[in-house]
């Protein structure tokens, strides 16, 4: 029998990564959809339904509840990521609120394995290398949320036999970027010959191409790994390399103006992951 999977969130940056992963394994997959997106997913061949919804975030659990019926494994990729404005967003709290509601509709279909994800700035930043077993000292509303929801799930699944996963994103980037990111950014700039502003740059990152986080978390949820886990690739390089190795795609390091801008206020210095 195949496995049924319910991916919420598959349009997204990170969820069109996932679901095209799976399109290369035995599986069905079920999505729950805003209305107006299920038009992205008719001719994918796993995809055995879209479920239409306002907000998913607004649903409640008996909704889920019959949502969920047959399906064995849960990816919740969903959340609010407006770029610039999800850190402290008052959607957080709806985005926490409504997983919960998922989880409980989850519990009563039966579900038998549950894979949500979080972010590295859950940890204390100022740790150095990070891992799993780093503390947590999440700063802003979105971090404070997502370590809300790993504590809750973490014993709500467990209570009830569900196998509970959660990936903690670093910073990804790749297709289907948002145009306000860093690299799209950089890469818009150089393709229109146009100087590109930047901070100094020396500020150390964890980067990942989008659909390696993509293919490990739908691994994840095809496995029996459980607990949380970095979703990273665990090479330490500054925004400055990270930028001149795009710019070297154009010939055009002479273009980037580091210095032009400040750095954001608290930003880390250091924030770079030990992969699962």
């Amino acid at each position: 029998m195949k496995k049924r999977i319910l991916i919420t969130g598959a349009s997204g940056f990170v969820g069109r990564q996932v679901l095209k992963y799976l399109t290369t394994k035995d599986v069905l997959v079920t999505l729950v959809v805003r209305e107006g997106k299920e038009l992205l997913f008719v001719n994918n061949s796993v995809v055995e339904s879209t479920i239409l919804t306002q907000d998913l975030f607004a649903e409640t659990d008996e909704w889920w509840a019959n949502v969920l019926d047959s399906i064995d494994t849960v990816i919740h990729l969903a959340w609010y990521v407006q770029p610039g404005k999800y850190l402290d967003a008052p959607q957080n709290i709806d985005c926490l609120i409504g997983t919960l509601n998922l989880a409980k509709g989850a519990a009563r279909a039966g579900v038998r394995r549950f894979i949500a994800v979080g972010t590295c700035f859950e940890y204390d930043l100022s740790k150095g290398a990070l891992t799993v077993e780093t503390r947590l000292n999440p700063l802003t509303p979105y971090a404070s949320a997502k370590v809300a929801l790993y504590i809750a799930l973490s014993s709500w699944l467990t209570e009830h036999s569900i196998e509970f996963s959660w990936c903690r994103l670093f910073y990804l980037y790749g297709e289907g970027e948002h145009e306000h990111r860093l690299a799209p950014y950089v890469h818009k700039q150089l393709q229109n010959g146009e100087i590109v502003e930047l901070t100094n740059g020396k500020q150390i990152r964890d980067y990942l191409d989008v659909s390696v986080a993509g293919a490990r978390i739908a691994e994840i949820a095809l496995g029996i790994q459980t607990g949380p886990m970095n979703i990273c690739s665990g090479n330490p390089i500054t925004v400055r390399e990270f930028v001149e190795n795009i710019a070297d795609e154009y010939g055009a390091r002479h273009l980037l103006k580091f210095d032009a801008i400040p750095d954001r206020e608290n930003d880390p210095p250091f924030v770079v992951g030990a992969p699962y």
